[in-house]
């Protein structure tokens, strides 16, 4: 299910989350760039919005978004962490020619092994790498 920003900004107040103007717009952004924002992509694209906002406040923000279960922080690559606004069960593409990350069902609790019987798993993240259609296509075309 997709999250409107007011829905969200609602969410917010129920969770008797302070709803501060900066960490509202951190939100909108998340919620409105469905493209897996990094926290300089956040900082950078608000910051001449709002000259004030640190990245120590978008560290925060989505830190507390992400504790109150409004956001979900993705690691695909070692250091690069990245905020999804969709918290459902879901697995990631990353193109390795253009960087775009792409959403796709899966059933993630299907997963299973017998080799972890013991084990309490408390995360299950399914990504992928590889090249994305538009990236073929646009590799296509150079070669003809």
């Amino acid at each position: 299910m997709k999250k409107n920003f007011e829905d969200l900004s609602r969410e917010l107040k129920n969770k008797s989350i302070r709803l501060s103007h900066q960490r509202l717009k951190v939100l909108e952004y998340v919620a409105n760039n469905r493209c897996h924002p990094t926290v300089d992509q956040i900082y950078s694209h608000l910051h001449n919005e709002i000259p004030t906002l640190s990245k120590t406040t978008v560290y925060n923000t989505l830190n507390t978004l992400v504790d109150a279960g409004m956001v979900k922080q993705i690691t695909i690559e070692d250091n690069e962490a990245r905020y999804d606004i969709d918290t459902e069960s879901h697995g990631h593409f990353k193109c390795e020619s253009c960087g775009s990350i792409y959403d796709f069902e899966i059933n993630i609790d299907s997963f299973d092994s017998k080799d972890l019987k013991g084990f309490k798993i408390k995360h299950k993240d399914v990504y992928f790498k590889g090249i994305c259609p538009k990236c073929i296509s646009h590799s296509n075309d150079k070669s003809n």
